[in-house]
């Protein structure tokens, strides 16, 4: 017998053309097939329209969803709204408003939701539970509150489930005192209740609420999420490890997270020895604990033994070089993080993530390779790396780091979405290359962009400006600070307004500055106007400086060496020869210059003094020769 494609009836199988769909990947497939439907007449038919919908609303194709939303909107509610359907099984619904709430566009399923209520559509427990992820998903902490309100109105408000859900929505908007609120008024509570708030407080920081509440669990609630838990709770902090290590050897049964909670705690808090003996105890482990140590070590600065564990790992993963590459950088090892991150390359199961991106990228600015940082940006091209996010903010740093500057304003230029921290990487690179004016002019454009700038942003936009010599600009950017962004202004930001006036030669100006500074000066802004008091040669003011500093911090070579600077600039070589036996006696020495030369790819290191370098006595002899011919252009003009 034929069925009309408009009957309500049930098919007794599903036609090939709906069997066609759940292939469908573009949205040319779904649109072939849509067109198919149509002409069939299958859209007219409710069961039909049905099984379109829950065989693709879940798809993790988005043409396909977008199709069944299409279906859903077009033809299944407004169908309901006609014909008056109110009472129907929220089932369907709930599958297209979970594909919202589960997906890129959560307020959309709040927008579904109010939907149903306005059009008078029933709502169950699951509507709800769907409806407050959404609400957690994108902190809507006041619509949460509504749905809260809703369902206190209703009988379904008391269901432990769905207080539990509400409980997650307040501690994922960081509102933790209303999930306790939530908690303290349940009629019951179980694991998933006790658990969810104890991690809330450990996620917090409150320990100790979250250990009360750990306390006060029955003892049949108590499970492995619990103790684990608390065990983060402790092991986060340098004080809280020993109670870690209490609570772990009490713990009934323990799993890996137990294992690396412990063991990261340790490792994490210098006393790697006993992480290291934890590490050997451990029945089985699994690539954190391997990474968990490596870090460790790093940490310390013993790359050795670091790289010794990352050899021996049976498995590597993304997680494992990136924490390998990460101890290097963190080491000075720029060159081998990134014979790390080319290793990784190699290995054809595993791909960069965006923090080994990120610590390459690092690298290389630190190196100073311009060919390096040109062969990495192709590489992000050819592999169609996105260059968004924190690598657009690398690569800035990486170009501007390495002299490139135009490279650099070419990326941030190309980022769609800029945040704060590409403006803060731009303007910190035109500083860097001495482009004050233009540094200056970003911080403008941000205020005509509506960018709000932060303590970072100003800091780069002084720091142009010291190094650019202007003051007036200086001047007007710590007052934009202060009085239009409402930024309290903090040593960094003092330290760079001394380093503009004193490096203008307003050195009595910068000293007055310095006095009336709400907050104590510290080291680095006495040296800093010391350095202008030797350039601009007002020795006065100097003298008095060096001996204040000598005081504050006796330890260090460069006051020291300032001070004899400035007594030899007056003739007074008696103090000088005073200054440098003090610094012998307390066997203090000056740390040597240095400088990168980059030719042909390799960069030659120089030091003060230094004749290591493989060519050294050809480059003496070529400066010998720029020595000689100064001096006959200086006989010339006598």
């Amino acid at each position: 017998m034929l069925v009309p494609a408009n009957s309500c009836h049930l098919w007794p199988s599903t036609p090939p053309t709906l069997l066609l769909l759940r292939h469908c990947e573009t949205q040319n497939d779904v649109n072939q097939v849509h067109a198919r439907i149509i002409k069939t007449g299958y859209l007219k038919n409710s069961s039909l329209t049905t099984k379109i919908i829950l065989n693709s609303i879940s798809s993790p194709h988005k043409p396909l969803v977008e199709f069944a939303r299409y279906v859903f909107f077009t033809r299944y509610a407004v169908q309901r709204i006609r014909r008056n359907h109110l009472d129907d099984d929220p089932f369907l619904w709930n599958a297209v408003i979970k594909s919202y709430s589960h997906g890129n566009e959560p307020v959309r399923a709040l927008v579904l939701f109010c939907m149903m209520l306005e059009n008078g559509f029933c709502v169950d427990k699951f509507s709800f539970s769907l409806i407050l992820k959404a609400c957690a998903r994108v902190c809507l902490v006041e619509e949460g509150k509504q749905i809260h309100g809703l369902l206190m109105k209703l009988e379904i408000g008391s269901n432990l489930f769905l207080l539990n859900c509400l409980i997650a929505m307040y501690l994922r908007c960081g509102d933790i005192e209303f999930a306790r609120q939530v908690f303290d008024r349940m009629p019951i509570q179980d694991s998933v209740s006790y658990n969810s708030m104890i991690d809330g407080y450990v996620k917090s920081g409150t320990i100790d609420l979250a250990r009360e509440l750990f306390d006060s669990m029955p003892l049949e609630d108590k499970n492995l999420i619990s103790w684990n838990s608390m065990l983060g709770g402790f092991a986060q902090t340098k004080d809280g490890i020993g109670l870690a290590l209490e609570l772990f050897e009490k713990m009934p049964e323990r799993d890996l997270v137990s294992w690396n909670t412990i063991i990261g705690g340790f490792a994490k808090c210098g006393r790697i020895e006993f992480a290291h003996s934890l590490f050997n105890r451990m029945p089985k482990r699994d690539v954190i604990s391997w990474s968990n140590m490596i870090d460790g070590y790093a940490k310390l600065g013993d790359i050795k033994v670091a790289r010794t564990l990352f050899d021996e790992m049976p498995d590597k993963d993304v997680v494992a070089f990136n924490t390998i590459m990460a101890g290097y950088a963190q080491n000075g090892y720029y060159t081998e993080a990134l014979e790390i991150f080319h290793e990784m390359q190699r290995q054809s199961n595993l791909s960069p993530d965006e923090t080994t991106l990120v610590v390459a990228l690092s690298a290389i600015s630190q190196l100073g390779h311009v060919e390096k940082a040109a062969s990495m940006h192709n590489y992000f091209l050819e592999n169609g790396i996105s260059v968004t996010g924190k690598v657009a903010v690398a690569l800035i740093d990486m170009y501007s780091k390495c002299g490139s500057i135009e490279n650099a304003i070419l990326i941030f230029d190309g980022v769609d979405q800029k945040g704060i921290d590409h403006w803060n990487a731009m303007i910190s690179g035109m500083a860097r290359n001495g482009l004050g004016k233009l540094a200056f002019g970003m911080l403008l454009e941000m205020h005509r962009l509506s960018v709000k700038p932060d303590g970072i942003t100003f800091i780069g936009v002084l720091n142009a400006c010291a190094h650019a010599g202007l003051v007036k600009e200086g001047l007007i950017c710590f007052e934009l600070m202060r009085k239009v962004h409402k930024l309290e202004p903090k040593l960094q930001h003092y330290g760079c307004m001394v380093d503009i006036l004193g490096k203008a030669g307003l050195v009595e100006g910068a000293l007055k500055f310095i006095e009336e500074m709400p907050i104590e000066p510290n080291d680095i802004i006495w040296r800093t106007l010391l350095s202008a008091c030797q350039n601009h040669e007002n020795f006065t003011i100097g003298e008095l400086i060096a001996k204040h500093l000598m005081t504050m911090d006796s330890c260090n070579s460069s006051s020291y060496v300032l001070l004899s600077n400035i007594y030899a600039r007056l003739g007074l070589w008696s103090a000088a020869s005073k200054v440098r036996m003090m610094m012998k006696k307390q066997n203090l020495t000056k740390v040597p210059g240095c400088s990168w030369i980059e030719l042909e790819g390799v960069v030659h290191e120089f030091l003060v003094r230094d004749k290591s370098h493989p060519y050294v006595s050809e480059i003496y002899s070529v400066l010998d020769g720029f020595g000689a011919s100064n001096l006959q252009v200086i006989d010339c003009k006598c």
